[in-house]
């Protein structure tokens, strides 16, 4: 018999009314250890109040002692009936990233669901029964729980535990924000300034890795050979599964190949160009460092900061291909080396990572303004994909678009303005020809005008994004490694109904002969 919302829920729910306090529905949360309260006004639904409106409330210097919660809450927010299938809570759930829905009969409040409850029906479901309709891509499914970020698509926003990462690219340097991650809190300024000398003194290349990376560089293009050269390293400096050592150990493994990383890339792009590498730099910042290795010369400050924004921005982002991949590899209690080379490969195709250079290469493609509307019309109509726009998540404005077409605007030139009026054209086009469709500018429409402008060459653009999200990648290992399990999920098979009779082979099978 197919499980139903009924089965799952928790009753009674823990509630609270619009009018209590802040500081009365955070308390009862933290007493049931929930994540989120039901607002109810005589036994019906009026809202729901997060963690998430707490933090915003936090965040507003909200007093939470006299805060009421119906200014916080979201009001009126989805709900189930007992009856239906899990299947809607599912959808519900991914669709709005809540993980709590009241449950109402007739339009009383009788239980409430969680996103607990469903991940424990995902692991005892009866292989008898039909299960979840997956689709495609996993669009919506969540796989696993994590403490590093979460991405609201319906909001347009993202953050890096608990912190809007656009307020750390605006307000924090690179390393603060990879302290975040690393070690789950902002520094202060003496912790900021100790954590930045120590991965600056881990940025040169050991010696195996050093003598090899010329024939490398010869080989293959600068993302090629990162995924060579990090495997390299990882067996030069004997990395070990991450399932037997200690995280220490793995803690300072990623901190090395973090530091490590734009060394590699950096050189590898000299060496194929022909030109002699440059060794890094001990008194300029991450994203500095990376400008002066690539190009020779010390960056100005606009350039190195508008860098250091994007590659905060892009960290990390939720369970993306990559981010999933090093997951699923450390799952297994592979190294860190084999985690981030799986992640590389996964970053390497032109749906994920290749989108600012394409970008760059259809702004190159229009010319001139004036060709834009011609140009972008023909192309919706033709059914070509519009490289910077659309977001697999989000559904409004990118967040880290809107950031990034500010560094932009600071950093000035021709370019920037072209590509301005070439995003005012293409969503009036869509507009009109997808309505209802919701595309605006994804990251990678500005980002590939930052980086132009700032002297990082096309063929740069994905080994720079990689140069920053490595540290998201080993954040994302070392959470995995702490409390693994194997990742090992199932598939349906829609192939002919087995089993089928073998046919005879066409010639026999020659028979032993008796001794």
């Amino acid at each position: 018999m197919e499980t139903i919302v009924r089965d799952l829920m928790t009753s009674p729910p823990v509630t609270c009314a619009s009018t209590d306090s802040l500081a009365a529905a955070a308390h009862a949360m933290a007493e049931a250890d929930i994540g989120s309260i039901v607002v109810t006004d005589r036994d019906k639904v009026a809202g729901i109040l997060t963690e998430r409106d707490l933090l915003r409330a936090a965040a507003a210097t909200a007093a939470p002692e006299h805060e009421v919660v119906g200014l916080w809450m979201t009001a009126h927010p989805d709900v189930l009936s007992p009856d239906e299938k899990v299947d809607a809570a599912w959808a519900s759930l991914t669709a709005h990233h809540y993980r709590h829905l009241p449950v109402v009969e007739g339009d009383r409040l009788i239980g409430v669901v969680s996103l607990r409850d469903l991940m424990g029906l995902a692991r005892i479901r009866p292989a008898a029964e039909s299960g979840i309709d997956v689709p495609a891509g996993l669009e919506g499914v969540v796989v696993a729980e994590t403490t590093v970020g979460d991405v609201r698509g319906q909001e347009g926003f993202f953050h890096y535990r608990q912190y809007s990462a656009v307020d750390l690219a605006e307000q924090r340097s690179l390393e603060d924000v990879w302290h975040l991650l690393f070690k789950g809190e902002l520094p202060d300024a003496a912790a900021s300034a100790s954590f930045a000398s120590e991965v600056r003194a881990r940025r040169h290349l050991p010696p195996g890795l050093a003598a090899l990376l010329p024939a490398l560089a010869a080989q293959g293009a600068p993302l090629d050979v990162l995924r060579s050269a990090v495997s390299v390293l990882g067996a030069e400096l004997g990395w070990r599964p991450t399932h037997d050592i200690s995280a220490d150990e793995l803690y300072d493994q990623a901190l090395g190949l973090c530091a490590v990383v734009p060394t590699i890339l950096a050189s590898a792009y000299r060496l194929r160009e022909g030109l002699d590498a440059v060794a890094p730099r001990a008194d300029l910042d991450f994203a500095a460092n990376y400008l002066y290795m690539l190009t020779g010369q010390r960056p100005s400050a606009a350039h190195a900061r508008a860098i250091e924004q994007y590659m905060i921005l892009t960290i990390d982002h939720g369970f993306n291909a990559s981010t999933f991949t090093a997951r699923v590899i450390t799952s297994t209690g592979a190294d860190l080396a084999a985690a981030i080379v799986g992640a590389i490969g996964a970053l390497s195709g032109p749906l994920h990572g290749g989108a600012p250079s394409r970008a760059l290469d259809m702004l190159d493609a229009i010319g001139t303004a004036d060709r834009a509307e011609a140009y972008i019309r023909r192309a919706v109509e033709d059914g070509e994909r519009i490289m910077g726009f659309g977001h697999r998540v989000y559904k409004t404005d990118d967040p880290r678009s809107l950031l990034l077409r500010g560094v932009t605007e600071r950093l000035g030139g021709p370019l920037v303005a072209f590509s301005q009026e070439v995003e005012r054209t293409t969503v009036d086009v869509l507009a009109e020809l997808k309505p209802g469709r919701q595309l605006y500018t994804n990251v990678e429409f500005y980002a590939g005008v930052v980086m132009h402008t700032c002297g990082i060459p096309r063929q740069m653009f994905t080994p720079t994004f990689a140069a920053g999200r490595t540290i998201g990648w080993s954040t994302h290992v070392m959470e995995q490694a702490s409390h693994n399990r194997l990742i090992r999920p199932a598939a349906r098979y829609v192939g002919p109904p087995p089993p089928q009779p073998v046919p005879h082979a066409a010639c026999s099978w020659p028979v032993a002969e008796e001794i």
